[in-house]
């Protein structure tokens, strides 16, 4: 897959692509795992809210790799196509604008999603407590 850097679109490559997608997925085992403990501890109420942090995690990687973006290159201002470790620098203020802009769009979905995922977490009126 050839990609090539579009502002606010595209400032990852493959090889980038791929380590959002083992973040997302460690992200989701985290939160998984949290979630089975939390139950498996009887605990209620707000501290189920924690599940939020993993769930934000898996969220934020999954939308990078699906968008080939990157949030923390797009407020950075650099950009990698290449293999991991190979950064350019965005040096169109047009272009780092709208990176900036997709890096914040990024941020704001992952939280919705993990906020979401805690809340209804939160809901559920079981555990699995002996």
């Amino acid at each position: 897959m050839e990609l090539s850097y579009a502002p606010g679109a595209c400032n990852i490559g493959p090889d980038e692509i791929a380590r959002r997608r083992r973040v997302a997925l460690v992200g989701l085992v985290l939160a998984i795992a949290m979630a089975v403990a939390l139950l498996a501890v009887g605990a209620a109420g707000p501290v189920r809210l924690i599940v939020a942090l993993p769930l934000t995690s898996a969220a934020i990687g999954w939308i990078q790799a699906r968008r080939r973006f990157c949030m923390a290159y797009g407020l950075a201002g650099t950009f990698n196509l290449g293999a991991i470790g190979e950064m350019s620098r965005v040096s169109d203020r047009a272009a780092l604008a709208a990176d900036r802009r997709t890096s914040l769009i990024i941020a704001a979905q992952g939280i919705a999603v993990g906020l979401a995922g805690a809340l209804l977490f939160l809901l559920l009126p079981f555990s699995i407590a002996a």
